[in-house]
């Protein structure tokens, strides 16, 4: 297996090594493991892997998982890819081009469809989903608006590479 069956399984089963919308912190604990941040807030928790983050919101006295992001793009930082990932899926690659990642996805029967591309970020949507998978569009040499600068050019987005993949149920109307 591989960093783009990873992204792949997420963009078509929004889950991640088992835990998905809807597991609680204890069960995504177990499934990813036990290195993360938490960001606690008033019926709220954003959970940080590194790669993986995840928001949780209170649903009944319960913290259920309410969002999954896979921030891809942090890669080229030599953001920390959780143990579990690395056992199951192997080395990520510090960049994954968008057009490797829709075949992948399209190889599993599923479809990957336009949803906004319009800026320097475009937005597909996998139908079959509801995931979102987000890709440079424009390389744009100060994306994050800080006013550094990357002097190789290692970190600088290149058009084409994959941003972010993101699972939301609302986006499935529930």
């Amino acid at each position: 297996m591989s960093d783009l069956d990873f992204y792949a399984h997420v963009a078509t089963r929004c889950s991640v090594l088992g835990a998905g919308i809807g597991s609680d912190p204890a069960a995504w604990e177990d499934a990813v493991g036990p290195d993360y941040l938490d960001d606690p807030g008033d019926g709220l928790l954003r959970r940080d892997y590194g790669l993986v983050e995840l928001s949780f919101s209170d649903v009944e006295g319960r913290l259920t998982c309410s969002g999954i992001s896979v921030q891809v793009h942090r890669l080229v930082h030599d953001t920390r890819v959780p143990p579990a990932l690395e056992r199951a899926y192997g080395t990520f690659a510090p960049r994954t081009r968008f057009e490797e990642l829709r075949r992948v996805v399209l190889s599993l029967g599923c479809t990957v469809d336009p949803d906004d591309v319009t800026g320097t970020v475009h937005r597909y949507r996998v139908s079959e989903s509801g995931a979102r998978i987000f890709v440079f569009a424009d390389p744009d040499p100060d994306p994050y608006g800080d006013g550094s600068r990357d002097v190789d050019g290692s970190a600088i987005p290149r058009a084409g590479s994959v941003r972010s993949l993101s699972v939301s149920p609302s986006w499935w109307g529930l």
